[in-house]
C-alpha cells in the first residue's frame, strides 16, 4: 500500500473485522485490548470501532496522553514559574488549560503571566534569543517521541552559548507505565495495542518483557482504521490460538524492532533516566528522564528557583482511574455535567488525546 487512503479501505476493514468475529467465537472468555496511545484512542472512537467488534472483544484505553499523566505537582511548578516576573514559559498548547492544585497556565496568562503556546522546543529556544533579559522555561513534557527534539535543542542551546533557555523535563517512557498496569489486580489485560509514535523511536524490543515475563502479547500500529483493525485482528489471533506470546510490528512502514538509533543515543547523551510520578499510576522506577548534571546549566529545576504551593488533588476527579484502565468516563459523576470541554475539571477532559474528550466528543462508547 502506498496511499494512507488505502488505510481506511472500507472493504479491506470490513474483511478484517470478519476474520475478528470468526476467529473470536471460539474463544471462551472476554478479551481485553488496551491500547497505550491516546492518539488511538481518538482514532478508535472517531471511527466507531468499538461498535464494530464481537460482544467478546473489549478495548480499554490506558495512561496514553503524556498531559494527562502529568501529575499536579509539576503543574504547580509550572505555574509557579509562570508567577515570575523575569521568566517566559513556553508549552504546548494542550498544557494551558490544564488544572492544577488552585490554579492553570491559562488563569495565569489571563492574569499577566507571560505564557506563549509554542509547536517546538526549537520555537522556545528562538524566544530566548530574542528574549535576553528573560529566562525561558519550555515545559518539556511528552514520552519518547518528543524526547529527542528537546535533548536536540539543548544541544543546540549550548552549541551557541544560549543561556537564558531551560527546560523543565517531565518526560516519561512507556514501557515501564505498562509493566505497572500489568502489576494491578483490579485490571486484567490480555493484549497490548503498543503506541506507533513513541515504537518509531524505540522500536518494538523494549516491550518484549511484557510478552515474555507476562505472557501477554503486543502489537504496534499505526493510526489509520486498517492499522488499528489488522493489531486486533493480531492479538486475536495470538490470544485465541494460545500462541506463544510475542511481540509483532504491524506499522512496518514507520517502526523498526531497533528503533531510531540516532534519537536514542541523543535522549541517551542528554537525559538519564529516574523515578517519575504519573497522575493515576504514582511513583514508577526508571519511567521518567531528568536532565544530565553536564547540561545542568539549561535545566529548569536547577536555575530557577521557586517556591511551589502544597500540591492539592480534585477529590471528585477520577482522572487516574481512567488511566489506569479500572474505570471509563461513564462511571464519573462529573463527566458531561460539571466537567467539560469549555469547562475541564480534570485533564483528560483538557487534552486533545484524553479519554473524557473523546467520550464527550464521540459520544460513541461501545462496550
Amino acid at each position: 500500500m502506498k496511499y494512507v487512503d488505502e488505510y481506511s479501505d472500507a472493504e479491506i476493514v470490513q474483511k478484517l473485522l470478519a476474520k475478528i468475529h470468526s476467529t473470536s467465537q471460539s474463544h471462551p472468555k472476554r478479551i481485553v485490548l488496551m491500547e497505550v496511545c491516546g492518539t488511538h484512542t481518538m482514532a478508535i472512537f472517531r471511527s466507531g470501532l468499538r461498535r464494530l467488534l464481537p460482544s467478546n472483544i473489549r478495548l480499554l484505553s490506558g495512561p496514553g496522553c503524556p498531559v494527562c499523566v502529568t501529575p499536579n505537582h509539576y503543574l504547580d511548578k509550572a505555574i509557579a514559574y509562570a508567577r515570575k516576573d523575569d521568566v517566559i514559559i513556553t508549552t504546548f498548547g494542550d498544557m494551558l488549560r490544564v488544572p492544577g492544585s488552585s490554579s492553570s497556565l491559562e488563569k495565569e496568562k489571563s492574569c499577566g503571566g507571560d505564557v506563549v503556546v509554542v509547536y517546538s522546543p526549537l520555537e522556545a529556544l528562538k524566544i530566548a534569543q530574542e528574549n535576553t533579559g528573560k529566562k525561558i522555561v519550555f515545559l518539556a513534557i511528552g514520552f519518547e517521541t518528543t524526547a529527542p527534539t528537546v535533548a536536540a535543542t539543548i544541544k543546540i542551546a549550548q552549541e551557541k552559548n544560549i543561556q537564558n533557555f531551560f527546560a523543565f523535563s517531565g518526560h516519561k517512557l512507556v514501557p515501564p507505565a505498562m509493566q505497572a498496569l500489568v502489576g494491578y489486580k483490579d485490571l486484567h489485560i490480555d493484549g497490548f495495542i503498543c503506541p506507533g509514535h513513541v515504537s518509531t523511536i524505540i522500536g518494538s524490543k523494549p516491550y518484549e518483557f511484557i510478552s515474555e515475563q507476562y505472557n501477554i502479547p503486543c502489537v504496534v500500529t499505526g493510526f489509520e482504521p486498517l492499522d488499528i483493525v489488522q493489531a486486533i485482528f493480531m492479538l486475536t489471533q495470538q490470544i485465541v490460538n494460545s500462541e506463544a506470546p510475542k511481540v509483532q510490528i504491524q506499522y512496518r512502514r514507520s517502526v523498526k524492532e531497533e528503533g531510531n538509533l540516532r534519537a536514542l543515543d541523543l535522549m541517551r547523551e542528554i537525559f538519564e533516566v529516574e523515578e517519575s510520578n504519573w497522575r493515576g499510576l504514582g511513583n514508577i522506577p526508571e519511567s521518567g528522564l531528568k536532565i544530565k548534571e553536564g547540561f545542568s546549566a539549561y535545566d529548569a529545576e536547577a536555575n530557577v528557583p521557586v517556591q511551589v504551593e502544597e500540591t492539592r488533588e480534585n477529590e471528585a476527579c477520577i482522572c487516574g482511574a481512567i488511566l489506569r484502565g479500572v474505570n471509563t468516563p461513564l462511571d464519573c459523576p462529573l463527566f458531561g455535567r460539571i466537567c467539560t470541554p469549555e469547562s475541564p475539571v480534570g485533564p483528560c477532559m483538557v487534552s486533545s488525546e484524553g479519554t473524557c474528550a473523546a467520550y464527550f466528543k464521540y459520544g460513541d462508547y461501545g462496550k
